[in-house]
């Protein structure tokens, strides 16, 4: 590995440190940083006994309230037990005790695959594709709504968000991130934060277990397969309100299939055998008992605000020389003004 990377691990220091706190750790050979990944760097461990994955804290100068991997390792450890697939936790170290320096867990590696297009252009081309696409699609709507159906009350997370309305708290506290971070100022971003503290519906008291970063290429799936190993990066979960997850996820339908964007815009979805973002959103509702949804564009605009406060605190980390992919954090800042004039357009246009 680079030297000079601030990414680096001491596998010196870290290969006993293994041995002795993971049953059956044997002798690490080499480790691997995952390219993808902005928040928390992401290692992949090569050893006799196995492969595992380590998720650190990035090394410098943190935001306060962020890169919380003890929270990941909280949530993932409580949901073994339920409907909700994700991997098996193995340890977790705070930064006084950790060999490395920084705070970090490690869970199994999965077997499976990653889809990094929405449109699941790595299935390949033709129509005979088409219906594993739709099936993946279902397998991503009937995980969220079985998150979301979960009992807080029958595990261990019911202090793991704070009392009170969740749109409420997350503009405050994305406000708080993106203006820590803003290196100049865009202009679309803070009408959009006006817009959302004017227009927030009142607070209905739903809450649920969220995982914050609900998406495509955080779900790992069994090889050319719909069924889902794992339910990854929870870093932003919490108690609060389901609509925030589902809002987020359907961002994706909006969002362009071009330069640094992952998104369905343009698409011929129902060419590929992919639902509509009314369809999905009704699936949802439908698997959840719950009536339509009321205030979706609320929803969708907080949606596309917070995803922007997010990249811009990734693009700052870049300038301040701690980015865990300094390149694609470039990327990502020029996206939060795309991204504050598409939400302020839908906003004119639909609302």
């Amino acid at each position: 590995m680079n030297s000079f990377d601030p990414n680096q691990l001491d596998t010196k220091a870290l290969a006993p440190w293994l041995e002795q706190n993971i049953d059956g750790f044997s002798n690490l050979q080499r480790v691997e940083k995952f390219s993808d990944g902005q928040s928390n760097p992401t290692y992949r461990l090569f050893a006799d006994s196995g492969e595992y994955v380590l998720r650190a804290k990035p090394p410098g100068t943190l935001l306060k309230s962020a890169h919380q991997v003890d929270r990941e390792y909280r949530v993932m450890s409580e949901l073994k037990n339920t409907s909700v697939p994700v991997p098996k936790m193995l340890t977790l170290v705070d930064e006084q005790e950790s060999p490395i320096g920084r705070m970090f867990f490690v869970m199994e590696m999965l077997d499976g695959t990653v889809y990094w297009d929405p449109a699941l252009s790595e299935l390949g081309d033709g129509p005979e594709t088409n219906p594993l696409r739709t099936k993946i699609y279902d397998a991503m709507n009937r995980a969220l709504a079985n998150l979301h159906d979960i009992d807080i009350s029958t595990t261990g997370l019911g202090d793991f968000g704070v009392p009170g309305n969740y749109f409420e708290r997350q503009l405050s506290r994305w406000t708080r991130q993106y203006h820590a971070s803003e290196v100049e100022r865009i202009e679309d971003m803070h009408r959009l934060i006006a817009w959302l503290e004017q227009n927030q519906p009142a607070d209905e008291g739903q809450i649920s277990l969220v995982h914050g970063d609900y998406r495509l290429d955080n779900i790992m799936f069994a090889k050319n397969s719909a069924t889902i190993l794992g339910i990854l990066d929870w870093e932003l979960s919490t108690l609060g309100h389901p609509l925030a997850d589902l809002a987020y996820q359907c961002m994706q339908w909006r969002l362009p299939h071009q330069g640094g964007f992952r998104g369905l815009g343009g698409i011929n979805r129902a060419a590929l055998g992919l639902p509509t973002e009314q369809q999905y959103v009704r699936d949802y509702c439908l698997r959840r008992k719950i009536e339509p949804i009321e205030h979706w564009h609320f929803y969708l605009a907080f949606s596309f605000f917070r995803l922007a406060a997010i990249l811009q605190g990734v693009y700052k980390r870049s300038l301040d020389g701690n980015a865990s992919n300094p390149g694609k954090a470039k990327l990502y800042g020029a996206a939060v003004p795309i991204m504050a004039a598409m939400a302020m357009k839908m906003i004119e246009e639909e609302v």
